[in-house]
């Protein structure tokens, strides 16, 4: 009887993955802007075309989320983003300063492993293949096993669309055999140049621990502060929309709501008017149980799931009209599940003294977990918002709209994408939403502007100014003690 190893299968797959992308990256490295664009818009164009067929295929696959926001991310991700980067030049002279002497040209990075996760596995699949794409750059995917069966098929229809459009037919490739092994294998090939990691905490840090250059996302934990200056209705509704976009399975989605106390009761109410339901002491211990696992980690079967799957899990009566499970907070830790980030329709609530105490108490959550990814803030008030922007440990701040969308660009003007980086306070290395010009390096032509003379010069110039200067000190320490003695 033959025994198959999956480690070693896998392991060879992405070593075969690896050679054929180095091959057809240096194919594509010859393209011009022309060339790439077409291939881009043929991604994009096949990501709209199969945007309702894949939201499906990911809804029954993973379990997460619903089908019809799905929809509206793969659009996201195939419209939205090449609407955005379509006009980007990413090939040959990007700035000629004549002025400076100085002129700037793009490289591409190489071959990318692109790690894709469960949550939003085919609308991330289709938002890297176009910024690697548009960069001239391979890219190869590794999909999270519980979502294999949609990356992939996301992955084939867009490679094909791509190769009709006259890509390298290896330049976009994907591991059909996930294992970690298989994983770690392209995160750590010497031909690898980066890794773009979407995923769990564990994933990421293996990314930037793997000694291959990567750009991370860590978990977010967004609270939202309702300040006394805010249109509450619309506050409520923002939020509410957020949280229960595709089940909340955004990481910028909110996962706190902080009021200020002189208005918890107005905020309280509004919420229940919109479908929120707040959980009384002993529903709320019994909802926490559910919440994240005895190894500190989110509880995978609370993940993108409805408010109705999430009762029935923790045998709560609930009624029908529920949109949001709410629970009164007052501590947070590792060990407090409604402090933490929940990919889920649930909700902290905090009451805060005032929005100073507010502001401490989202520092607070966010330096407990969230810390460089996203706050949203609910207020008509510019002073308070300008302190939120000086203080707060994150790299998005919205103002007065949904956290989901807001962050990943959709109801905002931040570069669309769906990897927020979370910069150096959230283990990152960047605090940008990426897009296709973080997938390049660029090359600086100098030209010298000086002689090393003229350095002798300057610095000449510099020591004859320091000693005049000492003799002025001088002179007018003399000019006093002449007359103090006078006096």
């Amino acid at each position: 009887m033959n025994i198959v190893d999956k480690d070693l299968c896998s392991i060879q797959e992405a070593r075969n993955l690896i050679d054929k992308a180095k091959v057809a990256q240096k194919k594509l490295a010859q393209f011009s802007q022309e060339q790439l664009d077409a291939i881009v818009k043929a991604i994009a164009d096949a990501g709209v075309e199969n945007s309702e067929k894949l939201a499906k295929l990911a809804a029954t696959e993973t379990g997460f989320g619903n089908w019809e926001d799905k929809v509206l991310k793969n659009l996201f991700a195939s419209q939205t983003v090449y609407e955005s980067i379509k006009d980007v030049k990413t090939v040959g002279i990007l700035n000629e300063d004549d002025g400076q002497k100085i002129m700037e040209v793009a490289v591409p990075l190489g071959v990318i492993t692109a790690l894709i996760p469960s949550t939003n596995p085919t609308s991330t699949t289709i938002y890297k293949a176009m910024i690697a794409i548009k960069a001239g750059n391979a890219v190869i995917f590794s999909p999270h096993p519980t979502a294999l069966k949609c990356i992939l098929e996301t992955v084939r229809i867009l490679k094909e669309a791509a190769v009709k459009a006259g890509c390298p037919e290896d330049a976009i490739g994907c591991l059909t055999n996930p294992t970690i092994e298989g994983t770690n294998t392209l995160m750590k090939g010497k031909d690898v140049s980066l890794i773009l990691a979407t995923g769990g905490s564990a994933m990421v840090k293996a990314a930037y621990s793997s000694g291959t250059p990567a750009i991370g996302v860590g978990p977010g934990n967004g609270p939202a502060f309702i300040e006394k200056s805010a249109n509450i209705p619309l506050a409520v509704k923002r939020i509410f929309d957020s949280k229960t976009f595709d089940n909340g399975v955004i990481c910028a989605s909110e996962q706190s709501i902080i009021v200020e106390e002189c208005i918890r009761e107005e905020v309280m109410k509004e919420c229940v008017k919109q479908g929120g339901y707040f959980l009384s002491s002993s529903e709320g211990k019994k909802l926490e149980k559910y919440i994240m696992r005895s190894n500190g980690t989110m509880n995978p079967a609370i993940v993108g799931k409805s408010v109705e799957q999430i009762a029935k899990l923790a045998d709560l009566q609930i009624p029908p009209d529920t949109r949001v499970l709410i629970a009164e907070e007052t501590r947070v830790g590792k060990d407090v599940p409604y402090s933490r980030e929940k990919l889920a329709p649930i909700l902290a609530f905090y009451t805060e003294k005032d929005w100073e105490a507010a502001c401490q108490r989202c520092i607070e959550i966010l330096n407990n977990e969230g810390a460089g990814h996203t706050l949203i803030i609910h207020s008509e008030n510019k002073d308070v918002i300008k302190e939120f922007a000086l203080r707060k440990p994150v790299s998005r701040l919205l103002v007065n709209t949904p956290g989901a969308l807001g962050g990943i660009g959709a109801t905002t003007n931040l570069i669309p994408a769906l990897t927020l980086g979370c910069g150096a306070v959230g283990g990152g290395s960047t605090s940008d939403n990426i897009g296709p010009l973080h997938l390049i390096n660029i090359r600086r032509i100098a030209y010298g502007v000086k002689e090393l003379d003229d350095l002798r010069e300057i610095k000449s110039k510099d020591k004859l100014c320091e000693d005049l200067m000492g003799k002025q000190a001088l002179i007018e320490k003399i000019i006093k003690q002449v007359l103090a003695e006078l006096a």
